[in-house]
């Protein structure tokens, strides 16, 4: 019985060289993130989730409405804010992020603050910047523990492989490791540096996963495998 209870209640390429702290005991840097999708149970504090309404939106305009207002969207509720895509999605360049971070909420678009400036040098590292892109959530809402669940991540997935296929980008970039299990199946440690293809409605897209600039900060020293990536989404993309 008490077991019962307790389960149910249970930060560029110039910066890549900077020396960082060596412990005595080794450690994974590509670990999962905090970000990751919860693997583990029981969760403290468990959110409310629904599956993607059917039948979704079949064109882009009407998608990103229905993102805006859908009651069913997973951890939606009255007063939890929404945060969109922006952007060009005709650019041939689709960006997607886990959901929004806390400054991202309070400036009202994604990939804002210090991870927003990393990211902005990133772009123009590839001769890109964020009119030339579009860049998009995995969840439009943040959830309170900043973790997706099972269920959560799932319907998730199902709604990110619509609004790919809907913009139908030339190429698909993934940061961190919730958008690459939701969308790959595995982390970040085992999907980047190699290209792959995610199934849509209106074809395949070739999608790369990388480490997200939030990451990039906290462990300066992983800067040198996100730059790797980048070189092979600008060869991807000016062939």
């Amino acid at each position: 019985m008490e077991l019962n209870r307790a389960a149910s209640a249970l930060r560029w390429w110039e910066e890549a060289g900077v020396d960082t702290l060596v412990a005595e005991t080794p450690r994974n840097w590509l670990a999962p993130e905090t970000g990751a999708v919860a693997t583990s149970t029981p969760a403290v504090v468990r959110e409310p989730s629904a599956p993607a309404a059917a039948p979704m939106p079949e064109t882009l305009e009407a998608f990103t409405a229905w993102l805006a207002d859908a009651e069913s969207l997973p951890y939606a509720t009255p007063s939890a804010p929404r945060i969109a895509a922006s952007g060009d999605p005709a650019a041939g360049l689709m960006v997607l992020v886990d959901m929004p971070a806390p400054e991202d909420i309070a400036a009202g678009h994604l990939l804002a603050g210090e991870p927003g400036a990393l990211f902005d040098r990133m772009l123009a590292a590839i001769g890109r910047s964020r009119d030339l892109l579009y860049l998009a959530p995995l969840s439009p809402i943040r959830t309170a523990t900043g973790m997706l669940d099972a269920a959560g991540a799932t319907a998730l997935a199902e709604i990110a492989r619509h609004h790919v296929g809907l913009v139908a980008p030339r190429a698909l970039l993934l940061f961190g490791d919730a958008c690459a299990k939701a969308l790959l199946g595995r982390p970040i440690s085992a999907t980047r540096g190699k290209w792959q293809e995610i199934n849509t409605k209106t074809g395949p897209v070739r999608t790369l996963s990388t480490i997200r600039p939030a990451k990039l900060l906290a462990v300066p020293a992983l800067k040198k495998l996100a730059w790797e990536d980048l070189q092979m989404l600008r060869e991807e993309l000016n062939p």
